[in-house]
């Protein structure tokens, strides 16, 4: 059989030349993805301080809101979103330059104004537009294209949360579950690691948590998996509940402008009410108290759900995946002590539970576990994200993201 491994020079000399154009292209799609999302961090960090310097900023939400309706309209770029780089990775259909400055600047007014999201969703439209744009310029073929789409997600998600190794694995992951092209990962992790490296050099700390993991033990993975469980749950109600407030929001209000000024009002409304920020913005301090503190109110997750379902079915712009962060890493700090899991440790757990419940994408959390809490407990995070991905169903956060095999054993999903 060792003839099988044997190449001629000429085609290992092929192997070479494609390489050096991969890390080139790579390289420039990093790069580009690093200034940029140094740029975005840095925007979304400074209008969270001037919001909360200046609390008033809370109540212009509703005109924000008819700003950011009015910039998509301008720039054409109504309904564009995640799905749309998710399809042009999946059936090559382009992805609208216009969508590059669009998010941009949608979601630093969303934030300025309080409007529950993330910021990873403009990650992902803002590196799908770059690295899609940079095969258009490098007159690259409709396959190569895509895979630029897909380096252009890790690159720009790498230089927002400094975590390249999920970065890179979750945007081989998210378009279809279940088959990964092996080709793009030396592409994926070159940009991922390049973008990464130019948002430290500019002083961006990556997204990382002071954690202490218990002692590997039956009793505690025992209730570890218990934990995941209920995390699994919670990912399929968070997505639910997202998708429920898009498509009720979109009926009851129908008109784009009438609808985000009702729900930045109805945001603001609730943010009096509760007479805390804690639900406004992507919340980071929050999962910070809860991971290495193990503080977190009672009801937390709950209105963080209700926040950012409110906000992203209103038309405001961020993403979900921070979100879910602060909805899995509050639920696990209630709900890990009363099953006997150290409250800093269960909310991490429910941290990586409810995000890989929302994006069915198990080993890109594995990864974002490792890199986030410093490799501690490790078993317990891959045990979370096995049962997370399996009990979460169909459900996600994509409605463009194909599952292709089942859940429950080695065979296609009808829709394959």
């Amino acid at each position: 059989m060792e003839h099988r491994f044997k190449q001629p020079a000429t085609a290992w000399l092929d192997y070479l030349r494609a390489m050096l154009s991969w890390t080139v292209a790579a390289a420039a799609t990093g790069l580009l993805c690093g200034l940029v999302g140094t740029v975005f961090h840095v925007g979304v960090e400074r209008v969270t301080e001037l919001r909360a310097a200046h609390g008033w900023l809370l109540y212009t939400l509703p005109l924000l809101g008819l700003l950011i309706v009015a910039l998509y309209k301008a720039l054409r770029a109504e309904g564009l979103n995640t799905n749309d780089v998710l399809d042009e990775i999946r059936f090559g259909r382009g992805v609208s330059l216009a969508l590059l400055p669009a998010i941009f600047f949608a979601t630093l007014l969303t934030h300025l104004g309080g409007g529950s999201v993330g910021r990873e969703g403009a990650a992902l439209q803002m590196g799908g537009a770059i690295g899609f744009q940079t095969g258009r310029l490098l007159r690259m073929d409709d396959s190569n294209r895509r895979t630029m789409t897909t380096i252009g997600m890790a690159a720009f998600f790498s230089a927002l949360f400094g975590t390249p190794l999920a970065a890179a694995v979750f945007a081989l992951e998210i378009t279809t579950v279940g088959r990964v092209y092996y080709a793009q990962l030396y592409p994926c992790l070159v940009a991922a690691l390049i973008a990464c490296g130019v948002s430290v050099w500019f002083g961006v700390a990556p997204t990382a948590f002071a954690l202490a993991a218990p002692r590997l033990e039956a009793g505690m993975l025992l209730r570890v998996a218990l934990l995941a469980v209920l995390g699994a749950l919670l990912s399929i109600a968070f997505c639910e509940c997202i998708h429920f407030a898009e498509k009720r929001l979109g009926k009851l209000l129908p008109d784009p402008f009438l609808r985000v000024a009702a729900g930045g009002a109805a945001v603001v409304a609730l943010t009096l009410l509760l007479g805390t920020t804690d639900y406004n913005g992507a919340g980071m301090p929050v999962i910070a108290r809860a991971v290495e503190q193990g503080e977190a109110a009672d009801a937390a997750f709950a209105l963080k759900l209700l926040f950012t379902a409110l906000s992203l079915a209103a038309g405001y712009k961020g993403g979900e995946v921070v979100p879910s962060f602060f909805v899995g890493a509050t639920f696990g700090c209630v709900a890990g002590p009363l099953l006997g899991v150290p409250a800093p440790f269960a909310a991490a757990v429910g941290l990586v539970a409810v995000f890989c419940g929302a994006v069915n994408c198990p080993l890109a959390s594995t990864f974002l576990a490792l890199e986030l809490f410093g490799g501690v407990g490790m078993p317990y995070f891959a045990l979370t994200c096995a049962i997370s991905f399996v009990l979460s169903g169909y459900s996600g956060i994509y409605s463009s993201q194909r599952i292709l095999y089942r859940k429950t054993k080695v065979d296609y999903t009808e829709e394959a």
